[in-house]
């Protein structure tokens, strides 16, 4: 296919003052982003905003998914002092909504669960009126992790299903389709706000696109990111195809048609897209603010 980016897919330098501001107070503190490990191509938009994707448990992952830009290796140990430093710069943003992820960790016994929960917790000590969402590892399907953080009380739980279950294997390695539905119907019964996403362009068919949103909607998921796939490196998973921004808008129909009340769906959409306006839509942020 042509690898020449569509006009759609193009995104602004970033120049403002907000971004200046949240880059050094990224790098002041020492802190891993999604945006940066993962190659976001809405950095630029988020941090002129205010908002940033902070990522716990270090910046190497212990999986090789074939889609990620994230590095694979073995980690090193757990930094005890990461959870008060995103609480502290969480703090100085002065988020209404923060977003906090991690790699996975499954040299840990627990996959860092304890290290999730007690950055959830500093977090909302430091900041009581700001939307916490977390999107999290599978914890290799185990649900007392699972558990251990959703005690600490987040306010969105997000995992991405990522792709549709016959690619599963090649795009997402070690992870499992009824896994991932199972943490999600885990932490819906469990009374949390849940939330998913999946990439396009890596290869799927729309009837599998279909079926995965039906099954995400099945186990009660709330809110859905669709975006388009993007080749990090020429030695991860080729694009299958650049989906148009109508099919976009076709899939954010769909979306709401079958019950999800949350659907970002377009080109440059990822996880957390948009975040801020999602917790306020579900009166999170309103609801703290009042406390």
């Amino acid at each position: 296919m042509n690898l020449r980016k569509p006009k759609w897919l193009r995104s602004k330098l970033p120049t403002s003052p907000s971004y200046k501001k949240v880059r050094q107070l990224v790098e002041t503190n020492s802190l891993h982003t999604v945006c940066q490990s993962a190659q976001c191509p809405n950095m630029g938009e988020c941090w002129s905003r205010g908002t940033a994707t902070v990522m716990i448990l270090g910046n190497i992952c212990t999986r090789a998914c074939s889609f990620c830009a994230i590095e694979t290796g073995r980690p090193t140990g757990i930094d005890i002092g990461e959870p008060a430093r995103v609480a502290d710069a969480v703090a100085k943003m002065n988020l209404k909504h923060c977003v906090i992820t991690s790699v996975a960790r499954d040299d840990l016994q627990d996959g860092g669960a304890a290290v999730w929960a007690s950055t959830i917790r500093a977090v909302r000590h430091r900041n009581p009126n700001t939307a916490i969402e977390i999107l999290i590892p599978d914890f290799r399907g185990h649900i007392e992790p699972l558990d251990i953080v959703l005690e600490a009380q987040p306010d969105i739980l997000n995992h991405n299903i990522e792709t549709v279950k016959r690619l599963q294997r090649p795009v997402r390695k070690t992870a499992q389709y009824d896994r991932t539905l199972n943490l999600l119907k885990h932490s819906k019964e469990k009374g949390f706000v849940t939330k998913s996403g999946i990439m396009l362009g890596i290869g799927e068919r729309k009837e599998e696109v279909k079926l995965t949103l039906d099954d995400l909607r099945s186990v009660g998921v709330s809110i859905i990111t669709i975006g388009q796939y993007l080749q990090p490196t020429p030695e991860h998973r080729p694009i299958d195809r650049w989906v148009t921004p109508e099919e976009f808008l076709e899939w954010k129909k769909y979306g709401l048609s079958i019950g999800f009340e949350v659907v970002e769906s377009g080109p440059l959409v990822r996880s957390s897209y948009h975040a801020e306006e999602q917790s306020e839509h579900f009166g999170i942020s309103q609801g703290r603010e009042s406390a």
